[in-house]
């Protein structure tokens, strides 16, 4: 064992080593092997390329180099192709201070039986007033950002279940197709997490409908990692056991304090209250509503189109969309 698994448990250790190819004898030529492809992508700032930063992406991508330094390229890329979204990139920053208040995202205090951390948030908390989605994404990548230091979450990952009761039509009217598509550039495509589990839960129809426009820029593999659950929250509890759960989601413990993490970065500041107005915020809705790519959005006829919301004539049971997943793969 290196250094750079000094973090790690026994148990960890093992499924790195299984999980993703993680070999202690090998690791310091593969991170090297990540750093010299840098020089092939001169249009990138690679603002850190220190061994445990590497590292994280290594783990990401199962010790695939080419996978890995790709990765590493996009999490640099995407930054700078939206420099204000990174700007006070903060706590305290007051949009993100809004958001990580209403628990955007909240944070379970227990693991999963797998060691995954596990990421809450409960959509109809979104005051539109105070913050905007883009300073929701912003705590999440922020509070991402933080527990990514944690070399067990490195290896073990996370789960995401959202919880969408109450949240009405008028609130989803405002998660425009650009929105939608920044988010999942920001989440699946650059940045060095294993999601082990997407989980919707009291879903109403037009989130389905969302989900058809946000589709075809999912990849496969994530796609199979996300749940419709519906109002079935009994197969929820087949794959996270209730018992680590708070009672809004069928589970045993008290409900959740939306301020739990939030306190855990702002410290003493979570009661100093910020002065904001989302319309102040530099990056404008019409910074993201850029035509988006035919080549990268193929539609099938039940697509929806972009910032239109109809009723599906069908949507699937839960139990069609429900296609359990114990583990990381």
């Amino acid at each position: 064992m290196t250094h750079l698994q000094a973090g790690l448990s026994p148990e960890t250790l093992e499924k790195a080593k299984v999980e993703l190819k993680e070999n202690p004898d090998t690791l310091h030529q593969d991170i090297q092997e990540v750093r010299d492809m840098i020089i092939t992508r001169p249009d990138i700032g690679f603002l850190r390329t220190d061994d445990a930063f590497i590292l994280r992406f290594l783990r990401a991508r199962k010790f695939n180099h080419f996978e890995a330094f790709r990765l590493l390229a996009q999490y640099f890329e995407y930054r700078q192709q939206n420099l204000d979204m990174f700007k006070n990139l903060k706590a305290t920053d007051p949009g993100i201070k809004q958001a990580l208040k209403d628990g955007f995202p909240g944070v379970l205090s227990n693991l999963d039986r797998y060691g995954r951390k596990i990421l809450v948030l409960f959509a109809a908390n979104w005051d539109q007033s105070r913050y905007t989605f883009v300073d929701i994404l912003r705590a999440i990548l922020l509070s991402l950002e933080t527990m990514i230091e944690d070399p067990e979450l490195q290896v073990n990952g996370f789960v995401l279940i959202i919880d969408w009761s109450n949240f009405t039509f008028k609130q989803a009217s405002k998660l425009t197709p650009s929105m939608l598509r920044l988010a999942i550039e920001g989440l699946q495509d650059s940045f060095p997490a294993r999601f082990g589990g997407i989980h919707f839960v009291n879903q109403p129809w037009y989130i389905h409908a969302l989900y058809t426009v946000i589709r075809p820029f999912l990849k496969d593999k994530t796609r199979k990692r996300i749940f419709m659950h519906g109002n079935n929250l009994n197969s929820l509890h087949q794959l996270i056991h209730p018992e680590i759960l708070p009672s809004e989601l069928g589970g045993m413990l008290p409900p959740y304090d939306m301020g739990t993490w939030a306190r855990t970065l702002l410290d003493h500041a979570y009661d100093e209250e910020p002065e904001y107005c989302p319309e102040s915020y530099t990056l404008s809705v019409k910074d993201l509503e850029k035509d988006l790519s035919p080549k990268t959005m193929k539609r099938s006829q039940s697509v929806v189109e972009p910032g239109v919301l109809k009723r599906p004539e069908k949507v699937k049971s839960e139990e069609e969309n429900l296609q359990p997943l114990l583990s990381l793969d």
